[in-house]
């Protein structure tokens, strides 16, 4: 019988026990399933277009006359409510001044408190306010939390498998293989995180950018007309000597130019928004994922070198098992514990660098939400005339809680797994 399952399996029955004896940890667990079903389980629904108004999304809809409205449970001053019962429909209001026999115009202009309860039962609702453009901030503020969450958990997936790999590998194998890759993980640690995801983010603008507009396709092409030019001229074709026929002939650069629309390999290839913004998500996550699985490289490094040296292993091993075998069924399992830590506390660390990059403006890009860029957002409406508070307090509540919640079920994973750090 092989010892490998029952081993590992009860060291996971045991840290499982631990795990739910640990309040803030089993808290942080219920908020963030709530995190889940709250934002990722509508976003196909707050992504999606409702029937009466094609091609725009949920998360996108809404009517600028309702723009930077409070909470519906916050209440609104003289000047809110006047704009508030100018957005009650034209039925409940023709309705409301027949039955007070006013006109319509009358009634919104100057009603009475009569007519001012009647048409507060008619107002809009909108339970965390809205945003500049009138859109409902509960549904901007789902979508982002959406967004936000899948690009950290496919992020942290990436991390794991990579870093997964990469550790087993390297503690495998040792030696001087084991000598090259882990000095190859200290090079890395030396560069900030940030700066490379954004270094990444940038170069993947470039690349779509180029893919679109085929600027450089196009100055090539300029560059050998030009070559032409100046030989049937009789004047050099080297490279320095184009170029100063280009920026002394203005005329020939333009009309050059102007040729370019009319050859076909050199047309602008158009793209849809959709699959821009599809291209932006995707590079941001695999540039997060992509820089963040050093630490778990290190640990699972650790681990194997610790584990391969095990009775069950070497007995595996001794039988003529194959590596690949010898990984999967017996190192794998008994790095189950270690990999469930570590990538619950690499989730907020991605889901914080998303943030941190659309706020900048680098990360997740306007009309599609997530925290980051709805913080953004936030942060121009606090002001010392009228500040719109909602905008900036709900997505970065939401941020911290959820970065809160992440962390407290790492720690409590992390002293359920490690017994010496396990609490009384």
């Amino acid at each position: 019988m092989d010892p490998a399952p029952t081993l590992h399996r009860a060291t996971h029955v045991s840290a499982g026990r631990a795990f739910l004896r640990n309040r803030p940890a089993v808290v942080g667990l219920a908020v963030i399933l709530l995190m889940v079903l709250a934002c990722l389980c509508t976003l196909p629904w707050t992504l999606a277009q409702p029937a009466g108004e094609a091609g725009i999304p949920r998360y996108n809809a809404g009517e600028p006359r309702a723009g930077r409205l409070p909470p519906s449970w916050w209440g609104a001053d003289a000047q809110q409510a006047a704009r508030l019962n100018q957005l009650v429909d034209a039925e409940s209001v023709e309705r409301i001044a027949a039955s007070l026999g006013l006109a319509p115009d009358e009634l919104l202009a100057e009603p009475t408190d009569t007519a001012a309860r009647e048409l507060r039962r008619h107002w809009p609702s909108f339970a965390l306010g809205t945003d500049a453009l009138g859109r409902s901030l509960l549904l901007r503020t789902l979508t982002g939390g959406g967004i936000s969450l899948t690009i950290g958990i496919a992020a942290a997936l990436i991390s794991v498998c990579i870093g997964t790999l990469y550790g087993g590998l390297s503690g495998y194998i040792g030696g001087r293989t084991d000598a090259v890759l882990m000095r190859i993980v200290d090079i890395l640690y030396g560069l900030p995180y940030i700066l490379l995801v954004v270094l990444l983010a940038v170069a993947s603008d470039a690349v779509m950018d180029e893919y679109v507009t085929r600027q450089q396709a196009r100055e090539r092409w300029v560059q050998q007309e030009a070559a032409l030019v100046a030989a049937e001229r009789g004047l050099p074709t080297d490279r320095a000597s184009v170029e100063r026929l280009l920026s002394q002939d203005q005329d020939l650069r333009a009309d050059l130019e102007a040729r370019t629309e009319h050859v076909p390999s050199l047309q602008r290839r158009d793209i849809s928004d959709g699959a821009r913004t599809t291209y932006d998500v995707v590079v941001l996550l695999v540039a997060i994922g992509g820089v963040s699985w050093l630490t778990m490289a290190r640990v699972i490094r650790g681990q194997v070198l610790s584990l391969k040296s095990q009775p069950f292993v070497e007995a595996a091993r001794a039988a003529g098992a194959p590596v690949g075998r010898i990984f999967w069924r017996h190192l794998l399992p008994n790095l189950v514990g270690p990999i469930i830590v570590y990538a619950t506390l690499t989730v907020p660390q991605a889901i914080l660098q998303e943030s941190f990059l659309s706020f900048l403006g680098i990360g997740v890009k306007p009309p599609l939400p997530s925290w980051g860029n709805l913080a953004a957002e936030g942060l121009s409406e606090l002001n010392s005339y009228r500040s719109n508070w909602w905008l900036l307090l709900f997505p970065c509540l939401l941020l911290g809680v959820t970065l809160l919640a992440l962390n407290f079920v790492g720690e409590g994973l992390r002293e359920a797994f490690d017994p010496k750090r396990s609490r009384r």
